[in-house]
């Protein structure tokens, strides 16, 4: 039997968190961005193209609902899964190698190693990529609630800690775009190798020569794994 060709990198759930994620992100960026520049020309601009400001704030907090939501989703099906599947992953956790990769990675880009380290299941951008989001759902999410509820949490917290959510909001909100269009789009989709976009977010598959390329590792042991049911 010849060796596997296409491997499944992300499956249905995932390709719909991960697209629920950033569709809603793009909306909350192209209406957010408006409300914290209120004096830019181009804020005034994407304000008209909504009719009004109530309108384009109606959609921002629409799209907010639904980051949410697929939160919950995510945080759903990161307990339900391993249930039914009876596979618990800890791949995407960080580890002591992800530290000697990171030294690895900037040795090798600046031409002290010949090699790019090796990675397996998730590559240590993969999983700042990851957990980043965990801080900024936790920073944005809860600050934003706060800021669309305040008669709610001025029962148990002072008002100066709501007040403060829309600083909290707004330098997060910057951040994370900032990391989302300069970090991740380069990674994933940027780079010379995936440009103009990598596939496995719609597809949810990869081909072995990625995989040799990009998870070596994991490959390698999903071969002997192979190997070793035959």
């Amino acid at each position: 039997m010849g060796k596997k060709l296409i491997f499944q990198r992300f499956n249905l759930h995932q390709r719909i968190q991960h697209i629920g994620m950033f569709t809603s992100f793009i909306i909350l960026t192209i209406t957010g961005l408006p409300i914290k520049f209120e004096r830019s020309s181009i804020s005034h601009w994407i304000v008209s193209i909504f009719g009004s400001f109530d309108n384009m704030f109606a959609v921002h907090l629409m799209a907010a609902a639904v980051m949410l939501l697929v939160s919950v989703y995510h945080l759903l099906y990161l307990v339900i899964y391993p249930l039914v599947t009876k596979k618990l992953s800890l791949a995407i956790l960080p580890s002591p190698k992800d530290l000697f990769d990171v030294v690895h990675d900037v040795q090798y880009l600046l031409g002290r190693r010949k090699d790019p380290p090796k990675f397996d299941r998730y590559s240590y951008k993969e999983k700042f990529d990851y957990w980043a989001v965990f801080w900024g759902m936790a920073i944005m999410g809860g600050s934003g609630l706060m800021m669309w509820f305040p008669q709610i949490f001025t029962q148990y917290m002072p008002r100066w800690i709501i007040d403060s959510a829309k600083y909290a909001h707004t330098d997060e909100a910057i951040l994370a775009i900032s990391a989302i269009f300069f970090w991740h789009f380069f990674n994933s989709h940027f780079s010379p190798r995936f440009f103009p976009m990598n596939h496995v977010w719609y597809s949810g598959t990869m081909s072995r020569a990625e995989m040799e390329e990009d998870h070596p590792l994991e490959l390698e042991r999903l071969d002997n794994e192979s190997e070793t049911s035959n």
